[in-house]
């Protein structure tokens, strides 16, 4: 993986408001592929007290986002336009990670898929996937990567 493309997705993961507001951190990047973890709060559950729908679905779209992001040019950037989660246990655990995996590289459209892991006791259980579909962006002036 180049250097570059590491420094980049670094810098913009930094500049993200919404992940830095979660508590959620970069913990991993490859080619055609990224994690982030995220620690279990409390202000970030809904009303029983498990990982809230919104805060798993917003951290699956930026995984899936930064693994595109290992496959532009550095002159391009990305805007998601469609996703589908499925929520398939209670988000209950120490710790989550949330991996973002390329399905279908593309000049204009990509297709991620991602995966969400609560982390506590015994094995990581999978809570939660995710399809998403990005387009490339460029030339943009109001967009920055």
């Amino acid at each position: 993986m180049d250097d570059d493309v590491q420094t980049r997705i670094k810098a913009s993961f930094a500049r993200q408001g919404a992940m830095q507001t979660i508590g959620a951190e970069l913990t991993q990047i490859g080619h055609k592929m990224l994690e982030i973890e995220l620690p279990f709060h409390d202000k970030l559950t809904q009303q029983h007290g498990f990982l809230h729908a919104g805060v798993i679905s917003a951290a699956l779209d930026t995984a899936c986002s930064y693994a595109a992001y290992t496959v532009i040019a550095n002159d391009a950037s990305l805007l998601t336009i469609e996703f589908k989660v499925n929520m398939m246990s209670p988000g209950r655990g120490d710790r989550f990670l949330f991996r973002g995996e390329i399905t279908k590289p593309g000049s204009t459209i990509i297709v991620a898929d991602g995966r969400g892991y609560a982390i506590g006791d015994g094995p990581a259980k999978l809570i939660a996937s995710m399809t998403s579909t990005l387009m490339v962006i460029r030339g943009r002036e109001d967009i920055r990567e």
